[in-house]
């Protein structure tokens, strides 16, 4: 099983750094690993949007394919069909989950994902894994001077 998270990013960040997706990246990685360090979490609030599990609950029951079910259990989303299962994790910054290849969340979680916000950001755990689950539609002019820090 491979594992991945999802995160919102801003549309003006999305503008600046969509061709730009290794530091987005190198960023994210850098953020997990030291979530204490308060420049990095300013700057990924700066960065990213919230969820909310009802709001990814609203979406799933609304555009998510006849053939596809979901379960809802606590804090936690399984969707499935009689061949593949995902379970979605939603914290408020990011959305993890668990699947046996990225073409199981391809079929079954991100036609939904890319209506509810097509700026997101899917990152492997413990894989170079990385990419927006949507081309972007359009680039912004008024990209100004953004810079995203790290300690490497």
């Amino acid at each position: 099983m491979y594992e991945y998270s999802i995160y919102r990013i801003r549309e003006e960040i999305a503008n600046h750094y969509y061709h730009k997706s290794d530091i987005l990246y190198r960023f994210l990685k850098e953020y997990e690993s030291n979530k204490e360090l308060l420049y990095l979490h300013g700057q990924f609030l700066y960065i990213t949007n919230k969820f909310t599990q009802k709001i990814i609950e609203l979406y799933l029951n609304k555009f998510l394919s006849k053939k596809i079910s979901y379960k809802i259990e606590q804090s936690k989303i399984k969707i499935f069909n009689e061949k593949k299962s995902i379970t979605l994790h939603i914290n408020k910054n990011c959305i993890n989950f668990r699947c046996e290849s990225l073409h199981d969340a391809e079929e079954l979680l991100f036609p939904v994902l890319r209506k509810f916000d097509p700026l997101l950001f899917v990152i492997g755990k413990k894989h170079i894994n990385y990419g927006w689950i949507s081309p972007i539609t359009r680039l912004s002019n008024e990209q100004g001077n953004l810079v995203l820090y790290s300690s490497r």
